[in-house]
């Protein structure tokens, strides 16, 4: 492990363990008399972004190498279905920090954002489909980036230009990325509070008048390229270089997160090992802008 993952993680321990002493209400529920976890929901929480970061899509693989290297960080470690049935009760707990580390980042601010949706494939064969718990919410779909059907879910997520998380949402793939998008900006209307102006840059699937209206009274300005058959719209020199941007977030996530590699088999699995690549990525871009380094969209520094 580097040293960089290494103060990354005491770092976040910190602040999660000092979040959870001023707002208990945020742990998971359990019982208020009974064993006390050997665990606590902050080492659960660092130790569930480390796996992340390091690119572990086995639990029992990443809780084999953490009993190995890391026991400095880790006295105690649970086994493989401990580990994930605490972690999956522990998703709200997740997105909660994913949020406070976010806004306590200099970058939260931004008057920019980017929008984009990816696939999360869920299953390929045909018996996976048919006896999957995710039946009902996961669809086929089709990506235009690879030119290739899935059958899955949908990431829609908004970001900075500097690749921090600001709000998402898991969807079927046919879901319609601008019905999400709305859905999500009414659902956290506090997103846009105190922000005037704000631009935000997106494919051309995010196109309609009616669309672009109901943005304006959100008071954002939408950029994005023109459709076939339209007028050049404003900004367009901008396109080219800030998609190499968006793609390098989605890349981020499959290439680096192993966003594809989820292994989740049930609803709340899936929701759980999403919630933990996105504020894996939240908690590296929180801790370079402390720290005063780099804001990375690549996670490579923290790296084997």
């Amino acid at each position: 492990m580097t040293n960089n993952l290494d103060t990354l993680a005491t770092a976040l321990y910190a602040t999660t363990d000092d979040l959870l002493k001023e707002r208990p209400d945020l742990a998971p529920w359990r019982p208020p008399v009974g064993i006390a976890p050997r665990l606590s929901d902050a080492e659960l929480v660092t130790l569930a972004v480390m796996q992340a970061l390091l690119g572990f899509t086995s639990e029992a693989r990443w809780l084999r190498h953490a009993g190995a290297h890391l026991r400095h960080l880790f006295p105690y470690l649970p086994q493989q279905p401990g580990y994930n049935k605490r972690l999956r009760k522990a998703a709200g707990l997740l997105r909660q920090i994913t949020r406070i580390l976010a806004t306590t980042s200099s970058v939260w601010s931004d008057d920019v954002w980017v929008v984009d949706s990816t696939p999360v494939e869920c299953g390929r064969s045909r018996e996976t489909v048919k006896r999957s718990d995710l039946a009902g919410w996961a669809q086929y779909g089709y990506c235009a980036s690879h030119s290739r059907f899935f059958w899955g879910l949908r990431l829609h997520l908004i970001c900075t230009l500097q690749g921090l998380p600001v709000a998402f949402a898991l969807t079927g793939a046919k879901a319609d990325e601008r019905d999400t998008l709305l859905d999500l900006l009414a659902a956290e209307p506090d997103l846009l509070q105190d922000r005037t102006g704000q631009t935000l840059i997106g494919d051309k699937n995010y196109y309609g008048r009616t669309f672009e209206h109901e943005l304006a009274k959100h008071g954002i300005q939408l950029l994005r390229p023109a459709r076939k058959g339209e007028r050049q719209r404003p900004g367009a020199h901008l396109f080219k270089p800030l998609r190499q941007v968006i793609e390098s977030i989605n890349e981020t996530f499959k290439g680096q997160l192993d966003l594809e590699q989820h292994r989740g088999r049930t609803p709340g699995g899936v929701v759980t090992r999403v919630m933990q690549r996105i504020l894996a990525l939240t908690a590296a871009v929180w801790h370079n802008d402390a720290t005063g380094q780099a804001v990375l969209r690549s996670l490579t520094a923290y790296d084997h």
